[in-house]
């Protein structure tokens, strides 16, 4: 078997196992299926990262058509390096929520392999529709695991996720339409340098990407994501936090690169959005009542980190786009962690509110110490993942010498010192004072609930001590999606067919 027949079954794996899971009786085969599907698509991004490492970029179109007409997949580095955080992520997730039982829900095994087999295929998929589908595939069962678990206000919060999504997607459509309709493809790689110019690809794009960034959170779409993740349990939340959002995070990168042939005359567009979302996503947690609405926030803050690096590429869009996937790396583990955390207080006195806990250092100091260490790697502080991320972040702003430097690097300093005020909020509320009265003394948080949560920063720590290693890895990734050649060259095939004229589409530069 060539290996790029080997992609359609990342997709395929945890699809087919979520048909069994929900047709099987035995939840110990259920649960076991739900670590070993993600803990196997993390196997498989660590060899396509391999071997696209050695090999270049392949591709894969199912059915096999003449002129490469067909569904399209593609995998690079870039694409294996997000596949294997993302499955860590869930793996980890799916594990907590063994743990605290969340798996006695008949349904939440197959519906978490479904929300897989829709981040793998937007991972690896190489056209614009096909995302479209596999978004909506991710969509479907995470409408299922907010109904179905977390607090009493789940269907609430289900109605607004499904509405601001669907709305977002149906935007998304718009515009794929638009972009078929005026170049006549979808076909990522024959959309190269497509939106470069003044014309009706760079409104058509531009549509697409107001979609993706609502579903990035991105201010000001964001409200929608703090109001909803919180309402549901912890394990789901840590899926979502990994998942969701880092996707659109992976497609605007390769939209920016490849379609827009990183176009500088939205610089200013981008900073201005994002240190505007920087700050809100920063601030906005001081005014919550519980754990997980404060760290939903710190979710909102962490995109604008990332995407804002997309202004820098014109100096040097390796260093600039490599800062962005350290940081999107290091803040997929680090708000997993302290959401699983918070989970894990949730399960054991039955609430995450904030002004009915406190004196969790004496009683519970493990919970505490996990807490404390995803706090200083939010904040940038060492010895965590988080200090590496803003610092590169910041040598990738300064390379800029210009007003656009000065600008990001101050939101940055001052939406970091917004999330060290929360994130002390929550300690000063929680964790120090007295230990309660209302709850018996024997009572703390097991040592299994904090598992998974503690593993997440492990991993957090060494990021930060194996910064070196960590930062070849992004820089060989990013070098990956900035070889657009290859990349559409793998995902057209020869001879391809339906590839537009671009250049007759734009006004030019």
């Amino acid at each position: 078997m060539a290996p790029d027949a080997l992609l359609p079954v990342f997709i395929a794996l945890p699809l087919i196992v979520a048909a069994i899971t929900a047709i099987s009786p035995w939840r110990a085969l259920n649960s076991a299926l739900g670590l070993i599907i993600p803990a196997v698509n993390l196997a498989g991004g660590i060899w396509l990262y391999a071997h696209t490492a050695e090999h270049g970029t392949i591709g894969h179109v199912i059915g096999l058509y003449p002129g490469g007409a067909g569904i399209a997949l593609g995998g690079d580095q870039f694409s294996a390096i997000m596949l294997i955080t993302t499955m860590l992520v869930a793996l980890i997730s799916n594990w907590f929520a063994i743990i605290s039982g969340e798996t006695h829900a008949r349904y939440y095994t197959p519906l978490s392999l479904v929300l897989l087999t829709g981040v793998s295929g937007a991972l690896l998929t190489a056209d614009l529709f096909n995302f479209f589908v596999m978004i909506e595939v991710m969509l479907l069962p995470s409408y299922g695991l907010i109904a179905m678990t977390g607090t009493r206000h789940r269907l609430q919060s289900a109605r607004l996720f499904v509405l601001v999504n669907l709305s977002a997607s149906t935007f998304l459509l718009i515009g794929v339409g638009f972009v078929y309709a005026v170049t006549g493809a979808v076909n990522i790689g024959a959309l190269k340098g497509a939106a470069a110019g003044n014309g009706p690809v760079t409104v058509a794009m531009g549509i697409v990407v107001v979609a993706v960034c609502a579903k990035a959170a991105v201010f000001p779409l964001h409200t929608w994501l703090p109001r909803t993740y919180t309402s549901t349990s912890a394990a789901v939340m840590g899926l979502f936090s990994g998942l969701h959002t880092k996707v659109a995070v992976y497609m605007l990168f390769r939209i920016w690169v490849v379609i827009f042939d990183m176009d500088p005359r939205w610089n200013w567009l981008i900073i201005a959005v994002m240190v505007v979302s920087m700050l809100v996503g920063a601030y906005a947690g001081l005014a919550e009542s519980t754990i997980r609405q404060v760290l939903g926030y710190q979710m909102v803050n962490g995109m604008p980190f990332i995407l804002v690096m997309l202004a820098f590429t014109q100096e040097d869009p390796r260093y600039a786009l490599a800062a962005g996937l350290m940081y999107t790396l290091h803040h997929m583990i680090t708000i997993g962690a302290l959401t699983l955390n918070s989970g894990a207080i949730e399960e054991t006195y039955g609430t995450g509110t904030i002004s009915k806990l406190s004196g969790l250092a004496r009683r519970d100091p493990l919970a505490a110490w996990v807490f404390a260490a995803g706090a200083f790697s939010v904040i940038g502080f060492p010895p965590f993942s988080g200090l590496w991320g803003k610092l590169t972040l910041v040598f990738a702003a300064a390379r800029g010498g210009d007003a656009r430097s000065w600008v990001v690097i101050a939101a940055i300093i001052i939406a970091s010192f917004g999330a060290m005020l929360a994130m002390f909020r929550v300690w000063r509320e929680v964790f120090w004072g007295k230990p309660m009265q209302r709850f018996p003394g024997n009572l703390k948080v097991r040592g299994a609930l904090l598992a998974p949560s503690a593993s997440l920063m492990l991993i957090s720590l060494a990021m930060f001590l194996a910064a070196g290693p960590l930062w070849g890895a992004a820089t060989d990734s990013i070098d990956a999606l900035l070889d657009v050649d290859s990349y559409s060259t793998a995902v057209l095939g020869p001879d391809p067919v339906g590839v537009p004229d671009t250049a007759n589409l734009q006004g030019g530069q």
